[in-house]
Protein backbone atom coordinates (compact mmCIF):
# COMPACT_ATOMS: atom_id res chain seq x y z
CA UNK A 1 0.00 0.00 0.00
CA UNK A 2 2.76 2.45 0.93
CA UNK A 3 4.65 1.65 -2.25
CA UNK A 4 1.50 2.34 -4.29
CA UNK A 5 1.01 5.70 -2.54
CA UNK A 6 4.70 6.56 -3.08
CA UNK A 7 4.43 5.75 -6.80
CA UNK A 8 1.25 7.85 -7.19
CA UNK A 9 2.67 10.98 -5.53
CA UNK A 10 3.89 13.48 -8.17
CA UNK A 11 6.88 15.86 -8.55
CA UNK A 12 9.96 13.72 -7.93
CA UNK A 13 11.61 13.00 -4.61
CA UNK A 14 10.89 16.34 -2.89
CA UNK A 15 7.30 16.33 -4.06
CA UNK A 16 6.87 12.80 -2.74
CA UNK A 17 8.40 13.70 0.63
CA UNK A 18 6.21 16.82 0.88
CA UNK A 19 3.13 14.88 -0.26
CA UNK A 20 3.83 12.17 2.31
CA UNK A 21 4.10 14.74 5.09
CA UNK A 22 0.88 16.43 3.97
CA UNK A 23 -0.90 13.07 3.90
CA UNK A 24 0.39 12.14 7.36
CA UNK A 25 -0.63 15.49 8.87
CA UNK A 26 -4.04 15.34 7.18
CA UNK A 27 -4.76 11.82 8.40
CA UNK A 28 -3.48 12.66 11.91
CA UNK A 29 -5.66 15.80 12.06
CA UNK A 30 -8.69 13.88 10.82
CA UNK A 31 -8.19 11.27 13.53
CA UNK A 32 -7.46 13.83 16.28
CA UNK A 33 -10.30 16.28 15.55
CA UNK A 34 -13.03 14.06 14.06
CA UNK A 35 -12.67 10.34 14.81
CA UNK A 36 -11.35 10.44 18.39
CA UNK A 37 -13.93 12.99 19.66
CA UNK A 38 -16.67 10.91 18.04
CA UNK A 39 -15.39 7.68 19.65
CA UNK A 40 -14.65 9.07 23.14
CA UNK A 41 -18.22 8.69 24.50
CA UNK A 42 -18.28 5.10 23.27
CA UNK A 43 -15.16 4.12 25.26
CA UNK A 44 -15.50 3.36 29.00
CA UNK A 45 -12.19 4.90 30.15
CA UNK A 46 -13.87 7.39 32.54
CA UNK A 47 -16.41 4.90 33.92
CA UNK A 48 -14.18 3.12 36.45
CA UNK A 49 -15.89 1.21 39.25
CA UNK A 50 -14.19 -1.05 41.77
CA UNK A 51 -17.29 -2.33 43.54
CA UNK A 52 -20.93 -2.63 42.64
CA UNK A 53 -22.18 -0.06 45.15
CA UNK A 54 -22.73 3.49 43.88
CA UNK A 55 -21.75 6.00 46.59
CA UNK A 56 -22.64 9.67 46.61
CA UNK A 57 -19.46 11.61 47.48
CA UNK A 58 -21.55 14.33 49.18
CA UNK A 59 -23.15 11.94 51.67
CA UNK A 60 -21.44 11.22 54.97
CA UNK A 61 -21.20 7.60 56.15
CA UNK A 62 -23.54 6.72 59.02
CA UNK A 63 -22.13 7.14 62.52
CA UNK A 64 -19.73 9.99 61.69
CA UNK A 65 -20.03 13.65 62.49
CA UNK A 66 -18.07 14.83 59.46
CA UNK A 67 -19.42 17.43 57.12
CA UNK A 68 -19.79 16.74 53.39
CA UNK A 69 -16.45 18.44 52.60
CA UNK A 70 -14.33 16.80 55.31
CA UNK A 71 -12.01 13.91 54.58
CA UNK A 72 -12.66 10.85 56.83
CA UNK A 73 -8.96 10.03 57.31
CA UNK A 74 -5.96 11.99 58.64
CA UNK A 75 -4.12 14.06 56.08
CA UNK A 76 -1.14 14.99 58.27
CA UNK A 77 2.00 12.93 58.48
CA UNK A 78 2.43 10.00 60.85
CA UNK A 79 5.77 11.35 62.07
CA UNK A 80 5.56 12.79 65.59
CA UNK A 81 6.70 16.33 66.30
CA UNK A 82 10.30 16.57 67.51
CA UNK A 83 10.71 16.75 71.27
CA UNK A 84 12.56 19.59 73.02
CA UNK A 85 14.99 17.28 74.84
Amino acid sequence: MYAWIWRKLPFGLWGKVTGSLVLAVTIGSLLWYVVFPWATPLLPFDDVQVGTEQLDPNQVPAGTDLGPDEIPYPVHTNNPAPSAS
